[in-house]
């Protein structure tokens, strides 16, 4: 609960003004019955109606009193708890952003997107309810019994042994149940993973008819979802009916005993009809407290949850230029005898089980090479052979087991994250579309100018179509540029790498929904308009890579082949067979 409360410190004189006042309003609550007693009692048997009047106008003046301070604390309430809970998904969205992707495997984007919504919303609700409950239940609690023993000890008495059974009952119940709400996040993680899964890939589900296929693995997601939550709701559940007949026999007691001490002269009428409502109130305030308990379980896993993003330490720390190695080598960018494997330990439970008591293959080993600043570079290779995980390692997405890679004589370590980013302009694969227009997905929140913007489109080969519609770069994609073509896309994404105008540009299979026109085209116009950049292109095309100052061919993580095209054709056999299927007969 310390991640939750530290968040609350900027807020302190909000809360401790709503309890205030939450705090005055049920001391006034509890004064009603004891107004009503003393009617009962003292006043009604003088049988002065002004009196009677005047005591029932004090107990609807208090009652009103209680309404507006309540509903005051509960907006007091409503209000921190927005503040504090947007204070935490915005922290947490932020870390989000800035994990590595070692970092993001280990938790999973599911897990993530799950702790953004249902955690923090668990959060949110307590915050909101200990402001309220959290104060009312308590007083109600203790305020009851205290005005009971000054009202008759002996009855009071029935309450003094019942209410401590009832409250040892709730926090021992709360105690085993708050770790299930734990698991219940964790399968709400599951149920995330298959709706996002689904969501993105429907078309491919409903191209494979596999609907019925998919409604059932959600359905078996869900079903535990639902055991696990209904597991935790019914040990939480638990004191609701236990405290109710506690006070029930209670009731029971005190109406039988208060009768005969009635009888005897010892209490009065109106002192037993007050004993009945400060029962339910105390029947509330344990309950209450029992509620208090139940959204702390939630709030508790959740903000653990949350805290294990939030609070994730760095693992790709900046290096000072003094501490890292520098290159003797000539060339932009360098790779140094650059190995690089993927840790299972640092993945989803799933890939841990998957790659337990196997021993971790190299997803690169041993790559050097290096490009002159303005050069270009080709990487072609088969699936899974390592191409985009030169890219990630570039971009310093993950470190390298072995080796160092440099840009502009740096080794990237030296970079702040930012610095480093902005040398780059990059069309990935699977590359992102966002629900908005043309124009902010090319600039992405960057300073480009329309002139810049247009170029790009132009080079890209995107102005004709992007001029077709009405409204041009105001045209409004859909989530993913579900209404783009996947041509339209990748020249969209391309107009976006090139925008503004890096260093370094790196088109990983940026080309590959377009024609071999088009993607001609591109290529001759990045050439004639972005000259100087140095470029690194990962295509499956020969065609998009034959220009090119020089390519290598990757197989299994290594280098099995570099050179120009012509060097290829004639020193690597596994290019020359991939040349020779896709444009016949090669010299």
């Amino acid at each position: 609960m310390g991640f939750i409360f530290s968040y609350l410190k900027k807020y302190i004189r909000a809360i401790t003004g709503t309890m205030a006042v939450k705090l005055v309003g049920t001391g006034m609550e509890l004064l009603i019955p004891y107004v009503l007693e003393h009617m009962i009692d003292h006043v009604v048997p003088t049988r002065e109606v002004k009196s009677v009047l005047a005591w029932g106008a004090i107990m609807l003046l208090l009652a009103a009193i209680v309404r507006f301070l309540n509903v005051g604390a509960n907006r007091l309430s409503v209000k921190v708890a927005r503040d504090a809970a947007e204070d935490i998904r915005r922290d947490l969205f932020h870390r989000s952003l800035n994990l590595s992707s070692s970092q993001v495997d280990k938790f999973t984007l599911p897990s993530i997107i799950s702790r953004m919504t249902s955690d923090t919303y668990n959060v949110q609700n307590f915050i909101q309810s200990v402001q309220t409950i959290g104060i009312r239940a308590p007083i109600m609690l203790v305020g009851g019994i205290f005005v009971t023993l000054r009202m008759d000890r002996g009855l009071a008495m029935i309450l003094c042994v019942t209410a401590p059974i009832m409250i040892a009952f709730v926090v021992l119940v709360s105690r085993y149940g708050i770790p299930l709400y734990d698991t219940v996040q964790k399968k709400m993680d599951v149920i995330v993973r298959i709706m996002r899964e689904n969501i993105t890939g429907v078309r491919v589900v409903k191209a494979l008819s596999r609907e019925e296929h998919e409604k059932a693995r959600f359905g078996r997601a869900n079903d535990e979802a639902v055991r696990s939550d209904i597991r935790a709701g019914i040990t939480m559940s638990l004191p609701g009916p236990f405290v109710s007949f506690s006070l029930n026999i209670g009731l029971t007691a005190i109406v039988w005993f208060g009768a005969q001490r009635v009888n005897a002269g010892v209490t009065e009428p109106g002192v037993i009809l007050a004993f009945l409502t400060y029962f339910n109130m105390i029947l509330m305030g344990v309950m209450g407290l029992n509620r208090i308990f139940m959204l702390m379980s939630k709030a508790n896993a959740s903000a653990n949850r949350i805290a294990g993003v939030v609070r994730e330490e760095e693992t790709l720390a900046v290096l000072s230029e003094a501490e890292a190695p520098r290159t003797g080598e000539d060339g932009y960018i360098i790779f140094d005898h650059v190995t690089f494997r993927y840790d299972p330990e640092e993945g989803s439970i799933k890939s841990r089980e998957k790659f337990a008591g196997e021993e971790r293959e190299d997803a690169l080993s041993d790559i050097s090479f290096s490009v002159k600043k303005g050069g270009s570079l080709g990487i072609i290779g088969a699936t899974g052979s390592g191409k985009s995980t030169i890219v990630r390692l570039l971009m310093r997405f993950y470190d390298p087991a072995e080796g160092r890679i440099f840009i502009g004589g740096r080794d990237v370590r030296t970079y702040e994250k930012d610095e480093l980013h902005r040398l780059f302009g990059v069309t990935l694969q699977n590359d992102a579309i966002f629900a908005d227009t043309i124009r902010t997905n090319i600039a992405l929140g960057r300073d480009i100018s329309d002139e810049e913007m247009k170029t790009a489109a132009k080079s890209a080969q995107a102005a004709e179509f992007i001029a077709n519609y009405r409204k041009g770069f105001e045209h409004k994609s859909e989530i993913h540029g579900a209404n783009f073509s996947g041509g339209q896309k990748q020249r969209i994404l391309i107009s976006r790498a090139l925008a503004a105008r890096p260093p370094i540009l790196i088109f990983d299979d940026a080309s590959s929904a377009l024609d071999y026109r088009t993607d001609a085209e591109v290529r001759k116009a990045v050439r004639e308009e972005y000259a100087g950049t140095t470029e690194i292109v990962i295509a499956q095309r020969v065609s998009s890579l034959m220009g090119l100052d020089e390519i290598l061919v990757l197989a299994d993580g290594k280098i099995i082949g570099k050179g120009t095209h012509g060097e290829l054709l004639r020193t690597c056999p596994e290019y020359r067979d991939i040349a020779r299927s896709q444009m016949g007969e090669v010299g």
